[in-house]
């Protein structure tokens, strides 16, 4: 049976901005229905890692005509695993350090991305034209690594505190639901409070 995290019972204590802090896009709210541990920024750079390896598979087995295809791929899959692993890795430091909040990531860059690298090296490898490897592997490997460093490394730090009873925006007036301080000025005045709710749906 299927159990959700401990931290998703105590949201209820935090306000809309803070929740929305917390669980981010469509792509971070997948990776929040799994455990902590299991959803390391290091495993989520390392599980790109695995998804471009995978991508690469039909070139090297296409592009080269000898039969150590195979062992060239599992190499270069596992050094590319291993790169992006250390990579999370270095993220969840800099951000343990540095406290950084999520950011949100350039997505109409990064996601075309790796489908850009993708085509650039099966050119290159079917001989077609002489394209730098240095530019084909940057746009293959750097999505995810970006990702996980502007977006999920500072998000699970977050729910790491969160777990562990902690509230990560204690004393941020920034992050203040803007629903509670309509309720608190208005104090109880329900026709003040349609006014301001009236503005808000406007």
């Amino acid at each position: 049976m299927e159990t959700s995290p401990r931290w998703q019972g105590r949201l209820d204590v935090l306000g809309s901005k803070e929740r929305e802090t917390l669980l981010g896009t469509s792509l971070s709210r997948r990776f929040t229905r799994l455990p902590l541990w299991l959803s390391h920024p290091a495993n989520i750079s390392a599980f790109y890692g695995l998804l471009t390896s995978l991508a690469l598979l039909l070139p090297y087995r296409f592009a080269q005509a000898s039969d150590s295809w195979l062992t060239n791929w599992i190499f270069h899959s596992a050094l590319i695993m291993i790169a992006c692993l250390l990579l999370g890795m270095m993220s969840l430091i800099i951000v343990s350090i540095s406290k950084r909040f999520p950011a949100t990531p350039p997505r109409y860059i990064l996601y075309p991305m790796p489908f850009v690298g993708l085509g650039l090296l099966t050119i290159s490898m079917t001989d077609m034209m002489n394209l730098p490897s240095s530019i084909i592997w940057l746009l293959l490997l750097l999505p995810g690594p970006m990702y996980v460093h502007l977006s999920w490394a500072p998000r699970w730090r977050l729910l790491c505190l969160l777990e562990d009873d902690k509230n990560p925006f204690e004393g941020m007036e920034d992050f203040k639901d803007p629903a509670n301080d309509a309720e608190n000025i208005a104090d109880g005045d329900e026709e003040l409070l349609s006014v301001v709710d009236s503005l808000e749906e406007e």
